[in-house]
């Protein structure tokens, strides 16, 4: 296109205006395609105040406080099965903006055996499982209680904003060819970058530092133990590639390798056990609590106090969920160490963290950001955290997916253990449990005898060419 010097009166050619006008279709295209793929995010989530809000095991009243009817008695009725009462709107605002939020990312290093520097479009559900792994971290170093001291100063999400890279990238050049300008590279996040200042105290301060240690150990980097680059290695070794999909089920088994192969001491005090065939043996759950000395499994172990991540994938229905499942989901989402569940809609992986009547709440990693250099001693912290919830009904949730819960020793998990067989309960309808407690260890049921390592490794995962792709893969976007 002619390059046009500036404050000059601008003449436009046939040929200027035919090319503006494929630009702009291309533009519309791509706006629409994000709209539709659920890439634009919406500035508002309604919430009704007469039903309590349950996220991650804690109850929130959304009632004003002049308001007093018999709604509150109802409300705090539905919330005694919750083993904490957070408070009001402030209170869950604070709460759901201090969970780390893991996105798409662009321009970061290079992915294992590709030239990827962006996993916008496919890595939807490696960024879901990196948020409920996220989650398993923060009870684990910080506790439930544990809200970020600047939630609440987080800017609220623009429905204006587009997140295709491609989109913004194609306005700039558009906007600078008709200027005469060279196109600019894009800015930084559009989240606002303040910090408040002051003093902290002591134990305040250290949170900070665990803080950061976890999003460090979640970045975009080649060295970061748990972040993208790591996990896509990890999945080239079942034959998932960087820019294939990835199931719920997959997902949970490339979580484990990477919290068992991470090397940093400070993730020493935590492994994780997925089940299998929608089982938890009780046996392995214990073994993986204890620590020996070297890996000696023949000597007594040195502790029994390493904290468990335990996975469990499971399919809620056929092609749809089966509504059936609904009040398990919600038993599920009560628990204070239910750290979420991945899944999604067919076609969009999302991480579901709660619920409120008939409507799940959910982090949606759909917003490409830019990349964010950790290894930085003040990197900011912004964009890990969001602070717009999204609503879906229970009845668009995907029957596929992964559930994850945090125990933080024996006893805890024998608790544990207890408390979910209530859960598990199967109603009339339903007849079978979602997943079930076993005792003993897996190699006592003789189940994998016939399997090859792989396939006893990887067992949700089925060759393309052989097999159709079912509503639990999350296709690309």
């Amino acid at each position: 296109m002619t390059k046009y010097p500036k404050n000059k009166v601008l003449k436009y050619s046939a040929k200027d205006f035919q090319e503006v006008s494929v630009y702009y279709s291309i533009y519309q295209e791509l706006v629409l395609q994000s709209d539709s793929l659920g890439w634009a995010l919406k500035s508002k989530t309604y919430f009704s105040r007469n039903s309590p809000v349950f996220l991650l095991g804690k109850c929130y009243h959304f009632k004003a406080e002049d308001e007093h009817s018999s709604t509150e008695s109802s409300s705090t009725e539905a919330c005694a099965a919750s083993p904490a009462t957070g408070g009001g709107v402030e209170a869950f605002r604070r709460d759901f903006a201090s969970r780390l939020w893991l996105t798409y990312r662009e321009e970061f290093p290079a992915l294992p055996g590709s030239s990827l520097t962006s996993d916008c479009g496919w890595g939807c559900m490696l960024r879901a499982g990196q948020m409920m792994l996220a989650q398993a971290l923060v009870l684990h170093f910080l506790g439930r209680d544990w809200t970020w001291s600047e939630s609440l100063s987080l800017q609220p999400l623009d429905t204006e904003t587009w997140t295709t890279t491609a989109a913004k990238r194609l306005v700039a050049s558009l906007e600078a060819s008709l200027q005469g300008e060279r196109p600019s590279d894009p800015g930084p996040p559009l989240h606002a970058l303040g910090a408040h200042g002051g003093a902290e105290e002591a134990d305040t301060h250290l949170r900070e530092v665990y803080h950061r240690t976890l999003v460090s150990w979640l970045g975009d980097t080649p060295q970061a133990q748990l972040g993208v680059h790591r996990l896509v290695e990890l999945g080239l070794a079942s034959g998932k590639q960087a820019g294939d999909w990835y199931g719920p089920a997959v997902v949970a088994h490339i979580l484990r390798k990477a919290v068992e192969k991470a090397t940093d001491p400070g993730l020493a005090g935590i492994t994780s056990y997925v089940s299998q065939d929608c089982t938890v043996y009780s046996a392995d759950v214990m073994d993986s609590h204890r620590s020996w000395l070297a890996g000696d499994a023949d000597a007594p172990p040195l502790s029994d106090t390493r904290a468990v991540i335990i996975l469990v994938p499971v399919r809620l229905g056929g092609e749809k969920i089966n509504p059936e499942y609904f009040n398990f989901v919600k038993g599920i989402l009560s628990l204070e160490y239910c750290i979420g569940i991945i899944g999604g809609k067919p076609k969009q992986a999302c991480y579901f963290v709660g619920f409120q009547d008939d409507s799940l709440i959910y982090m949606d990693p759909h917003y490409c950001q830019s990349f964010v250099d950790v290894s930085t001693s003040h990197f900011p912290l912004q964009s890990y955290h969001c602070p717009s919830p999204k609503k879906m009904p229970f009845s668009k949730m995907d029957p596929s997916c992964t559930i994850g819960f945090y125990s933080r020793n024996v006893q805890d998990y024998e608790r544990i253990s207890q408390e979910l067989s209530k859960v598990l309960q199967p109603s009339a309808k339903e007849k079978y449990p979602a997943f079930t407690f076993m005792q003993g260890h897996r190699r006592d049921y003789n189940l994998s005898a016939a399997l090859t390592p792989e396939k006893r490794e990887w067992p949700f995962i089925r060759d393309p060419r052989t097999t159709a792709a079912t509503s639990g893969d999350f296709v690309l976007l």
